[in-house]
C-alpha cells in the first residue's frame, strides 16, 4: 500500500480548496514505508472505527454491477500506484466471480497522490492527468467506456517504482482512448481543457475526509449493519495481514458497522472470504 502519512489529526468535512492546501502538508512524500513502532496491540484487539463520511453513491458514480447490489465496493485508487495495479486485477476477478449475480458491485473514485510533500516531492507527477482521462473517456463514451479506458489504462501503465520513476508517457493517453472506440479528437479537446481537475479532486477531498491515507482504499458498503459476531470472524479473516510491529489491522470498521475500510491491496482470498461472509447475515 503506498501512503499519505498524516503530520495533524484532522476533524470534520473539507472543502476542496481547504484540503487541497492541507493535502501539502499532510503528504509527507507519499511512499512506501514502515511506521515507527508504537503500544502493542493485543492479538484479539478490534480495529479502529471510522465515521460514515463517505458522499453518497448516485448515479455519476462509474460501476460494474448491479447499482442495488448488497455489497457495493468503492475503490479509492490511483493508476500510478503499482499496488493499485495489482488490486486493480483482484477486483476484475471477483466481479467476474460475484458481479453476474447481481449482489456484488464495484465503483471507482480517484485518490491521486500528485500533490507535494513539504519538500516539494511529487510521488505520482502523471496520477491527476491519468485521472482526468478516465473522467473524459466516461463523459464522452458513458459507463462501459470509462471502464474499457480505465481497464486498459491499468494494463499499459508502468506504475511508478524505482526502475520505471516516470510512469506511463501522457502520449500514449489518446492511443487508450483510441483503443477503447473513443473519438481521439473529442478526448484530447476534454483533457486539455482540464474539464474534470475540480471532480478529481473532490474525489481525493472525499477520501481524506473518510480517513484513507494511501493507495488503494476500498470501502465495502452494506445494506445492513452486520453483528458482533460478523464482526469476530472479519477479525479472523484479516488477522494474519496485521502490521507484525503494531497490530494493527488493515480495516476499519463505521461506527453503524454498515461499512467496512479495507487499506492496500488484499489478496483475493481475503477479499472473497470478506464477501462470502456478507452474504450469511
Amino acid at each position: 500500500m503506498e501512503s499519505t502519512q498524516e503530520t495533524r489529526k484532522m476533524s470534520g468535512g473539507l472543502n476542496i480548496p481547504t484540503a487541497i492546501v492541507i493535502a501539502g502538508a499532510i503528504i509527507a512524500i507519499a511512499v512506501i514505508y514502515t511506521k515507527a513502532p508504537s503500544v502493542q496491540k493485543p492479538p484479539n484487539q478490534q480495529a479502529d472505527t471510522f465515521e460514515q463520511k463517505m458522499k453518497p453513491i448516485t448515479d455519476a458514480d462509474y460501476i460494474i454491477g448491479n447499482p442495488k447490489a448488497k455489497i457495493k465496493i468503492v475503490e479509492y485508487s490511483d493508476a500510478s500506484c503499482p499496488y493499485c495495479k495489482v488490486f486493480h486485477n483482484t477486483m476484475r476477478k471477483v466481479m467476474s466471480d460475484y458481479g453476474t449475480s447481481g449482489n456484488v458491485a464495484w465503483l471507482y473514485r480517484h485518490y491521486t497522490l500528485d500533490k507535494p510533500d513539504p519538500n516539494g516531492n511529487i510521488l505520482h507527477p502523471n496520477a491527476g492527468r491519468e485521472a482526468q482521462a478516465m473522467e473524459c473517456a466516461g463523459s464522452l463514451g458513458g459507463n462501459e467506456k470509462f471502464w474499457t479506458f480505465t481497464n486498459r489504462l491499468y494494463e499499459v501503465t508502468p506504475s511508478v517504482t524505482g526502475a520505471t520513476p516516470n510512469g506511463l508517457d501522457p502520449k500514449e493517453l489518446p492511443k487508450i482512448a483510441e483503443f477503447s472506440g473513443i473519438n481521439v479528437t473529442d478526448f484530447n479537446n476534454c483533457l486539455s481543457t482540464s474539464k474534470f481537475k475540480e471532480k478529481v479532486e473532490a474525489d481525493f477531498v472525499d477520501g481524506v475526509n473518510i480517513g484513507i491515507n494511501g493507495t488503494p482504499s476500498s470501502i465495502i458498503v452494506l445494506e445492513k449493519a452486520f453483528p458482533a459476531s460478523v464482526k469476530e470472524k472479519l477479525m479472523q479473516i484479516y488477522d494474519p495481514y496485521k502490521n507484525p510491529q503494531t497490530g494493527e489491522y488493515p480495516i476499519k470498521i463505521s461506527s453503524d458497522s454498515k461499512m467496512v475500510l479495507l487499506g492496500g491491496a488484499m489478496p483475493i482470498e481475503a477479499v472473497k472470504a470478506t464477501i462470502d461472509l456478507f452474504f450469511t447475515y
